[in-house]
């Protein structure tokens, strides 16, 4: 298939523009960021992937796009991620995740390219203490997650009155490297860099954001999901795509604490991370685990990698980076 892949330059993007090419399709990248270009570290991928430089915010730019090439479908990746900063700026947030996605949107109806795989998230949902499926209470607890939703219910509307397929897949945290890729942000917020760049003494210590939530060890808990795992959802998305849009939750169903991850991450390096206490961030829920049964279900499809297999791949990429 010949599909565009909007942030394919990202962390998670890049992974799944790698497995598109090993499994023998044609990805087009759109991503803003200049040095889009340096996270593909193979030859052959740099050659055979083309990868442009523009913003879903210009609706011209998306229009010569499609026109140059004949899309099959679209992996929407490209978007503003960071929680605490969405509580921040939400008009940012909103224009980013919102209003270029429309523009997105309007240019595969204009083009008629009918499917697309939507990178959403476990952010969408009211946290709970135990695992969520499809079926719990979508009230987000920050702007990211309200996000998220409002993208997720305009794919039911470009559905009813377009005919748009969809898949939205809410991802729990993503983690984990390969393909020679792995995850840098910058700034880093997420936890399992964070520890590692502290465990390889390229930060002083990892600050803990709150460690009086009501969880075993008062530190938040969380579903980590190899992003390889996700690689696979996505074309496993696209072959099983139905005529009315579908949502799955792509995680392991099995939560982790922070400390856990924290002691997990000393066992695999071999190195002692320090910490401190913070105050909690706004907007963080207590607890977010998926229940992954109805991918398992109706796909097939399960997580192969496990929380030891994701900090280990981690762990590899940043000693070589």
């Amino acid at each position: 298939m010949n599909i565009l892949v909007t942030g394919g330059a990202g962390y998670i993007g890049s992974h799944v523009v790698h497995y598109l090419v090993e499994k023998g399709h044609n990805p087009v990248v759109i991503d803003k960021k200049s040095h889009a270009h340096t996270l593909f570290s193979e030859a052959n991928i740099k050659e055979s992937v083309k990868v442009i430089n523009g913003d879903l915010g210009d609706r011209k730019f998306l229009d010569t796009v499609f026109k140059e090439h004949h899309f099959d479908a679209v992996l929407h990746f490209a978007g503003s991620i960071e929680a605490g900063e969405s509580m921040k700026n939400p008009s940012a947030f909103f224009h980013n995740n919102v209003v270029n996605g429309i523009h997105l949107l309007d240019a595969m109806v204009k083009h008629e390219v009918k499917k697309i795989i939507f990178s959403s998230s476990a952010a969408v949902y009211q946290a709970k203490n135990g695992p969520l499926s499809e079926s719990d209470l979508l009230a987000p607890e920050n702007f990211y997650g309200e996000t998220k939703l409002k993208f997720e219910k305009l794919l039911q509307w470009y559905n009813k009155i377009h005919g748009l397929k969809s898949v939205s897949l809410r991802y729990f945290n993503a983690s984990g490297a390969g393909y020679h890729l792995g995850e840098v942000h910058d700034p880093e917020t997420h936890l399992i860099p964070l520890i590692l760049q502290a465990a390889m003494g390229r930060r002083d210590h990892l600050k803990i954001f709150g460690s009086t939530y009501p969880t075993p060890d008062g530190t938040c808990v969380r579903d980590y999901i190899h992003v390889l795992d996700l690689a696979r959802a996505h074309l496993l998305a696209l072959e099983k795509i139905g005529e009315t849009p579908q949502v799955y939750n792509v995680g392991t169903g099995k939560g982790y604490s922070v400390r856990e991850i924290i002691k997990i991450a000393e066992e695999v390096t071999g190195k002692k991370v320090s910490t401190i206490e913070a105050q909690p961030r706004e907007g963080d829920p207590a607890f977010l685990v998926a229940d992954p049964s109805g991918i398992q279900k109706d796909w097939g499809w399960k997580a192969e990698y496990d929380i030891r297999d994701i900090i280990k791949s981690a762990w590899e990429f940043h000693k070589r980076n």
